[in-house]
């Protein structure tokens, strides 16, 4: 299996951004003929005013964004992980990821479940909850016979969540993500690739790049392809585009043949 893991810059302009995010999967596509694509989080929109965010949220299948990316898998006939989107939950939406197969058909449907608030390095607040639902549902699905399972940015920091992927049969682990360039540049290679040796899974991370709400916040970008050891197999450079690899689920089987981990826990 090749996946692409798409980088992108999104910004507040949803009608541009999902220009930018068919433009980059059409381009991944004619160039790299993956079979799998991952778009980043929150890919249709960045920043703005909440009251904004919130007139973008969708109700699934009937909003826009949901319709195009449904499209496009379509149209490029391949599994389209659609990093994460705005569905409406009344005065709230949750943060979440949509996945398509080759002919369009919902694949997967998961909800971030660990909510960003927190005040990072400069003083910056960020109170995901004020905005988001956290959903509460564990989620894998069956991608032409690899087991893949979703997470969303900060679920990174739980390794529990992870954990369970891998005791639902999860071969790859996929996490959309929009990481603060603060933490990024400290923690983003260092838990992708602890997720990957604890779990001995493949991890994809789609992330967003650059500055976003007029240059004040800047997201780390290196959308990354992780083997079941913890090595780094692919690492989108700085800007938009993407980082491509091909997966070997039997890579999954041999390290975990070779370090049997899982049979050997006690708690």
């Amino acid at each position: 299996m090749k996946v692409a893991a798409i980088q992108m810059s999104s910004g507040a302009d949803k009608a541009l951004n999902l220009t930018e995010a068919e433009d980059l999967v059409a381009r991944a596509v004619a160039e790299e003929a993956p079979d799998l694509v991952v778009l980043p989080e929150t890919f249709t929109c960045m920043g703005g005013p909440a009251a904004h965010r919130r007139a973008l949220a969708e109700t699934f299948p009937d909003g826009e964004a949901y319709d195009r990316m449904q499209a496009l898998a379509r149209r490029h006939g391949v599994w389209l992980h659609a990093g994460s989107m705005a569905e409406a939950a009344g005065e709230k939406s949750y943060n979440t990821t949509v996945v398509f197969d080759r002919e369009g058909n919902e694949a997967a449907r998961y909800r971030k479940l660990h909510l960003f608030d927190v005040e990072v390095p400069g003083g910056i607040r960020y109170l995901e909850s004020e905005t988001i639902k956290g959903g509460r549902e564990v989620v894998t699905y069956d991608c032409e016979g690899v087991r893949i399972g979703c997470a969303i940015c900060y679920d990174l920091r739980f390794p529990e969540l992870f954990r369970a992927l891998r005791d639902g049969g999860a071969e790859v682990i996929v996490l959309p993500a929009a990481f603060t360039l603060q933490t990024g540049k400290d923690h983003w290679h260092v838990l992708l690739r602890a997720r990957a040796i604890e779990t001995q899974s493949w991890v994809v991370a789609s992330a967003q790049w650059g500055a976003f709400d007029d240059g004040r916040r800047h997201t780390y970008g290196h959308s990354l392809v992780i083997d079941p050891w913890g090595t780094v197999v692919a690492d989108a450079p700085d800007g938009t585009g993407y980082a491509v690899a091909r997966i070997d689920p039997e890579r999954v089987a041999t390290v975990r043949r070779n370090l049997p981990v899982d049979r050997q826990r006690v708690l």
